[in-house]
């Protein structure tokens, strides 16, 4: 057995489920493979949120790289405007250079990272009880365990389920700080919902960056009525930055992501998947906290799987639900379902628009000091305010 762990990606997903198993078995124990070469570019909002800090804290990794901490959220639709406190300030990084340090802080650990090396192709051997891994570099290798860390596309994930609803469609880009802007974006982080009216179920964003740049992009959730082709978002996100004096003049990148599934299929003999792979937040597109706090659980069912030689995983993806990762994926999941929805997404929007409790309480979960899955009480009484007053929070949505 050349390994008894190997795992297919080495981003924040691949790396905390990489350290969080070298606490409990030797880390030469462990291979992660990424067909990339670190630093690469990773498409991403690039936002650490509360529950990420917290997760590099419990993993013992640290932010070594360039930031820009936001202390304020900005709702905004059209004309409305809604500045929110954040508790604890969301850090703005750049995905290159923090996936990258986490990369040199997981190999400080003795945990070997082969870059330039993917997984190519493998095959299960449940009578062997192995798993066979064939690389992009040529290796054959065997292994007690394969983790699927390697994104929207992963292999892994592909082998273990299929997913039929489609995938949430995000565009980024990054830019030059425009001057006029940089005091509007100055330790803010705008959510800009005024493009719904024009088909996109989901948001644009603009968060500052390192560097003096500007991180830009939107999420779209596929499968409405009114299907947008990925040419058709991105000129929607060009539109919608241009209120901003914003341009993207080598246009932005486009990619899929899932979204995390109550109940669903997240492993199966001798593999199990985490991060992007597994599923991410529906109502945010958030995937940074979502992989560092998948990858102690897979550690865990790895841990007890070598110890008792029972790979089935069968309560794997329970683990995850039971988390509360899972349990605040599941909620997002259910408010996603609410606020994409075409033809009620004003009744939903007026709320989070309108609501100073409601804000306050999803303030209070992205810096980490509240799981609002445990505030149904508060949820609850936000909709019977809601039941009385929507009807003047639609008026006040419509003139805006």
């Amino acid at each position: 057995m050349d390994r008894d762990v190997v795992i297919a990606g080495a981003g924040p997903a691949g790396v905390a489920a990489a350290v969080a198993l070298a606490e409990r078995i030797p880390a030469e124990r462990i291979l992660c493979l990424d067909k990339a070469r670190f630093p690469r570019d990773k498409p991403c909002g690039g936002g650490l949120t509360g529950h990420a800090h917290a997760a590099l804290t419990r993993l013992g990794l640290e932010v070594r790289v360039p930031r820009v901490p936001c202390d304020r959220g900005r709702i905004a639709y059209r004309r409305r405007a809604h500045d929110v406190a954040l508790g604890r300030p969301v850090d703005i990084v750049r995905r290159c250079e923090f996936d990258a340090d986490l990369v040199t802080q997981a190999r400080a650990r003795g945990i070997e990272i082969a870059a330039g090396e993917g997984v190519a192709a493998f095959d299960v051997d449940r009578d062997a009880g192995l798993v066979r891994v064939s690389t992009t570099a040529g290796r054959r290798l065997t292994a007690r365990v394969l983790v699927g860390a390697d994104g929207a596309g992963s292999r892994v994930r592909k082998a273990i389920t299929t997913d039929h609803r489609p995938p949430l469609r995000l565009f980024q880009a990054e830019v030059p700080m425009p001057p006029a802007l940089a005091e509007v974006v100055e330790g803010r982080m705008i959510y800009d919902f005024s493009l719904m009216t024009r088909g996109l179920r989901g948001y644009l964003w603009l968060f500052p960056a390192p560097g003096g740049r500007l991180n830009v992009g939107a999420m779209h959730t596929a499968g409405a009525p009114r299907k947008l082709s990925g040419a058709a978002i991105e000129a929607l996100l060009v539109e919608g930055l241009q209120a901003y004096g914003v341009e993207l003049p080598g246009g932005a990148r486009g990619w899929p992501a899932w979204r995390h599934r109550a109940g669903g299929r997240v492993a199966a003999p001798h593999l199990l998947c985490v991060g992007d792979a597994a599923g991410i937040d529906a109502l945010t597109g958030e995937g940074i906290a979502v992989g560092l706090e998948h990858g102690p659980i897979a550690a865990a069912a790895i841990a007890e799987a070598l110890r008792t030689n029972d790979f089935r995983f069968a309560g794997y993806g329970a683990a995850i639900d039971r988390a509360v990762v899972g349990r605040e994926l599941t909620l997002d999941g259910r408010l996603a379902r609410m606020l994409y929805a075409p033809r009620t997404f004003k009744l939903w929007l007026s709320l989070i628009l309108f609501d100073r409790r409601v804000q306050e309480l999803y303030a209070a979960r992205v810096s980490g000091s509240a799981v609002l899955a445990d505030r149904s009480g508060a949820l609850l009484a936000a909709l019977a305010r809601h039941a009385v007053t929507a009807p003047a929070r639609l008026l006040r949505l419509k003139t805006a």
